[in-house]
């Protein structure tokens, strides 16, 4: 029986296709952030919360956690504890100092990460009195897995009452960092609270990130809530450039509703918090990689091809 030289090509063809797809899968890179309402010693100790919690961090190559309640540092030393044993990726964090003009409402910016694929390089905390009531907290992150290498998220949990104020300041906070670590490569994340009565579209007039040249990945008309009656797009995703927009998979910036993936009661969402984690995708780096078996296959096509024809 010979050879149909003509499907071989096919064959292999299909083959790359489905063996890349799968690469690509594998390889995605996710940024989580998450308001965990209160997160304290407390609720490190209740099992059900931190078993879930760990399910959604897990999905997470790094998760900005805001409202963390933990000046000693015991609650997230537990939730990266858990998350060692649940994950095969190695787990770190990263806390800013305790923010916020009231001694019993004093609360950290947490940054979790997989030291597997992404690293610190530097962090900042920014410090201009009289701006936020919680400073935003600035990491600057590298990573070899995605395609932009270098990237800084900058976390804000905004004061309800001083939410226009703030944002619009974010600018200055951009300016400041961008210069610290020559990256314009910047994504500003956390609870905003921008939507429902604290940020209308008039007030977006006041807001420099909405007058240039920035991204709001999460729109205006989705719920980051869980309460029913609730429906205000309060956490928000906003990414600087077009070079940084373009290593973001498209659509992927979403709300993870983990009550209905989880198939867990609004009850026990609660339990967690009010508020639903919101994620965005990095395009990967090993796009590149993914043709190269292509390319393999191909070559190796052509000289099968060229082999048969001589029989």
């Amino acid at each position: 029986m010979r050879w149909r030289s003509s499907t071989l090509p096919l064959l292999l063809l299909l083959l790359s296709f489905l063996a890349s797809s799968a690469w690509g899968k594998k390889k995605e890179f996710r940024i989580c952030a998450y308001n965990l309402q209160q997160f304290n010693a407390a609720k490190a100790a209740n099992h059900r919360v931190m078993h879930t919690l760990t399910r959604i961090l897990a999905r997470c190559d790094i998760s900005l956690l805001q409202e963390v309640m933990d000046p000693q540092g015991k609650a997230i030393k537990t939730l990266v504890s858990a998350l060692n044993r649940y994950e095969s990726y190695k787990y770190k964090s990263l806390s800013s100092k305790s923010l916020g003009t009231s001694l019993t409402n004093m609360q950290q910016y947490v940054f979790i990460y997989r030291t597997d694929t992404v690293s610190v390089l530097d962090q900042y905390q920014y410090q201009k009195k009289q701006s936020f009531v919680r400073e935003p907290f600035a990491v600057h992150f590298q990573s070899e897995k995605t395609a932009i290498k270098k990237f800084v998220l900058v976390a804000l949990h905004t004061a309800p009452e001083k939410v226009v104020q703030e944002l619009d300041r974010l600018y200055d906070v951009f300016t400041e960092v961008t210069k610290k670590w020559d990256n314009q490569n910047v994504m500003f994340l956390g609870d905003f609270h921008a939507g429902c009565a604290h940020m209308t579209k008039h007030d977006k007039k006041k807001i420099r990130l909405f007058q240039t040249k920035f991204s709001w990945l999460i729109s205006d008309k989705v719920d980051t809530t869980v309460n029913e009656d609730n429906s205000c797009a309060y956490d928000r995703i906003v990414v600087h450039g077009k070079s940084f927009l373009k290593g973001i998979s498209p659509f992927s910036a979403k709300v993870f509703n983990f009550g209905k993936e989880f198939k867990i009661s609004r009850s026990k969402v609660l339990e967690v918090s009010d508020h639903f984690p919101v994620e965005v995708k990095l395009k990967s780096s090993a796009l590149l990689l993914q043709a190269t078996p292509l390319l393999i296959l191909l070559s190796l096509c052509t000289v099968i091809q060229s082999f048969l024809s001589t029989l």
